[in-house]
């Protein structure tokens, strides 16, 4: 565990890279690093995260699991308006998150916390929490996350998460039925969910 992207110090040896991406018809520009999810380039999920989430001009938004902060940024720099906080257990994520803010100009809308899950959040509430789950750390981990997201949502918040149907898409769909009042997949995709779950 102490080299997965889901450690809070991966200890794999820096490899920090440059990389390109179009997400909602803006080109960004990100910094990786080995240690942290999807180091080549922004994973297929995370685009699909990205492009189907519906957020409102202003919205206070959660990254849970931000890595190098790619759903983050983009929604800050291409919905007015909206604020982020981008959220990662591992220490070297939330550095190239706090890097790629600034390198793509949203600086000053987006703060990058390390927290386990929203353990360093205090009371802070969101309109939207996006989350790509850490599949590998296993199911226990996944469903606190479910849990801490809803306790943190704001009336009428939206959780948008993106789960493989292969990796669990349909027991994720039932925890989240018992937990929220409404639940529905937006999106299916190449293989991929993308759920919605709201208190109301």
């Amino acid at each position: 565990m102490n080299d997965h992207y889901y450690s809070s110090n991966p200890r794999t040896e820096s490899d920090r890279r440059e990389i390109r991406a179009e997400l909602r018809g803006t080109l960004f520009t990100f910094l990786t690093d080995s240690g942290v999810f999807s180091k080549k380039g922004v994973d297929f999920g995370s685009r699909l995260l990205i492009e189907t989430a519906e957020i409102a001009e202003g919205s206070v938004i959660l990254d849970l699991g931000c890595g190098y902060g790619p759903v983050g940024i983009s929604l800050a720099k291409t919905v007015p308006g909206v604020r982020a906080i981008l959220a990662d257990i591992n220490e070297r994520a939330v550095g190239l998150a706090a890097l790629n803010a600034r390198l793509n100009g949203v600086e000053d809308r987006v703060e990058c916390v390390v927290s386990d899950g929203l353990e360093q959040l205090g009371d802070c509430t969101f309109d939207h929490i996006l989350l790509n789950p850490p599949i590998r750390a296993g199911k226990s981990v996944v469903y606190r996350l479910f849990a801490d997201a809803g306790r943190a949502l704001r009336e009428e918040g939206n959780l948008w998460i993106v789960i493989r149907k292969e990796q669990g898409a349909a027991s994720a769909l039932k925890e989240l039925r018992n937990r929220f009042a409404e639940v529905e997949v937006t999106c299916k995709k190449k293989g991929y969910w993308i759920l919605r779950a709201r208190h109301r």
